[in-house]
């Protein structure tokens, strides 16, 4: 399970949430008293997708994929988020977010344990769909040359 705590998962975490609990959430922390400034506003971009190819296990670039970067700054904190599509209040609400948990803001707890449930939620989700759609596979058999 991801640390919220942790940068790196913490940015992972944002991407993955859904926009409600991230707007919702940032909405607690622009309390009126205290001062966030946007250094970068939301803006969909383009990001070139790079995989690894399995076989010979070289990178190649699969294609573009529209991502909506944010960063701003709370309480001499920086924040920052990236998340996919065109999705600028949900970028801005990930950076605010990153920013609260670093500058250690008293909604930061509250903000760790939201992203760790809904994470819970998502695999929770992900694993009820797996086991539905296993029910539908299809076993193929195959007639292999009989004269041998």
């Amino acid at each position: 399970m991801a640390d919220p705590t942790e940068r790196t998962d913490r940015f992972e975490l944002i991407a993955a949430c859904d926009a409600d609990t991230l707007v919702g959430l940032a909405d607690e922390v622009l309390d009126g008293e205290t001062p966030v400034r946007i250094l970068q506003e939301p803006k969909p971009q383009l990001l070139m997708h790079q995989v690894r190819e399995p076989v010979e296990r070289r990178p190649f670039n699969l294609g573009e994929v529209v991502v909506t970067a944010a960063e701003v700054t709370i309480a001499g904190e920086r924040g920052f988020a990236m998340v996919a599509g065109k999705a600028e209040s949900k970028a801005v609400s990930g950076a605010i977010l990153d920013a609260a948990v670093a500058a250690n803001h008293a909604t930061a707890d509250r903000i760790c344990e939201s992203l760790v449930d809904a994470e819970v939620d998502r695999d929770e989700t992900r694993r009820r769909q797996w086991n539905e759609s296993r029910a539908t596979t299809v076993a193929f058999e195959t007639m292999e040359d009989e004269d041998e």
